[in-house]
């Protein structure tokens, strides 16, 4: 694969593995950076390599802890814009914030915007992201966003599982259009579960529309955070006599108490991808396994370079 020395890929220091295995995919090394913490706590960047005048990528997820990575990108992404990079992109597998997208009530940030226009001012000049958990998300930014989905590396995934008997069910309304395309893609019936948030954390899953008796049930979404709609939706599919159950899900956040509820509901395998790396924590849980999507960013971030077609991924797929 031909890519010539001005292309440049740095990693931040919250999944350092995947910009590894985004490199391996193109053949480069990784760009020299040095991140620093002073006593006070705060952070500096280094740029090890000449960046002048280059094509400049530097991929961090602002996952937990989210505050922190966050500035670290931006401080990122200031060094190269001070460093005379020709273009910088930040590469966001995942992007945190993404779901404070609008006022749902009186007196309350978006900070979603709030987030883009940091970015946009550290130094950014186009953002590739996976997943935003809303398409509009991109309308955020005032620069060029490149959006990808982890549908392409799951539904691929469990295309070679030639599961049987296969009902796709969206664990939630807002859901559906997901679960549609992976009934599709997947030749499965659909199923449509109708929930009730009782509170922040905290959700019931009441009916469901269509049949999962003796099904092999697939549930996928963007982000598994808490696990509440999830394995509440699993509870009730099963309770319908459902087969086996199985989970997919872009971003693995699994903040608490999201492991305790895999580990109780009744589900046979949970598939993340590694936007977000899993703590030790959570590779104790039985069941789940890690997609990677190094080989999809990798093909994202040549094209980029090379000024051609990114959506081209999908159709091509």
């Amino acid at each position: 694969m031909f890519l010539n020395d001005n292309l440049k890929i740095f990693s931040g220091s919250s999944n350092p593995k995947l910009a590894g295995d985004v490199c391996n995919y193109l053949g480069i090394p990784l760009g020299g950076a040095h991140i620093e913490r002073f006593p006070d706590g705060e952070k500096t960047v280094r740029v090890e390599d000449d960046v002048r005048g280059r094509d400049c990528f530097v991929v961090q997820s602002t996952c937990d802890p989210v505050d922190e990575h966050l500035v670290e990108l931006l401080i990122f992404l200031d060094c190269l814009r001070r460093a005379s990079a020709s273009r910088i992109t930040a590469v966001i597998p995942y992007f945190g914030y993404a779901r404070q997208d609008r006022k749902d009530e009186g007196r309350v940030p978006i900070t979603a915007k709030l987030t883009a226009n940091l970015i946009t001012t550290a130094g950014a000049n186009r953002v590739l992201a996976i997943d935003l958990h809303a398409h509009q998300l991109q309308g955020f930014f005032d620069i060029p966003v490149d959006h990808l989905s982890g549908e392409l590396v799951l539904s691929k995934y469990f295309r070679d599982q030639k599961i049987s008997n296969l009902t796709v069910v969206s664990p939630d309304v807002g859901n559906m259009k997901i679960a549609s395309r992976y009934a599709a893609s997947l030749g499965g019936e659909l199923a449509i579960v109708h929930k009730r948030r009782v509170s922040g954390s905290k959700v019931e899953a009441q009916e469901i529309i269509g049949d999962v008796q003796g099904k092999n049930v697939l549930m996928c979404d963007d982000i598994i955070a808490t696990a509440g709609t999830i394995c509440s939706a699993a509870a009730l599919v099963k309770d319908r006599q459902a087969e086996k159950i199985f989970v997919g899900a872009t971003h693995g956040v699994l903040a608490p108490p999201a492991l305790d509820r895999l580990n109780q509901a009744p589900i046979d395998q949970v598939v993340v991808t590694d936007t977000i790396p899993l703590n030790k924590a959570s590779k104790k849980v039985g069941g789940i396994k890690v997609l990677s999507v190094a080989n999809m960013l990798g093909e994202a971030i040549k094209r980029i370079h090379r000024n051609e077609s990114v959506s081209s991924i999908f159709t091509s797929a």
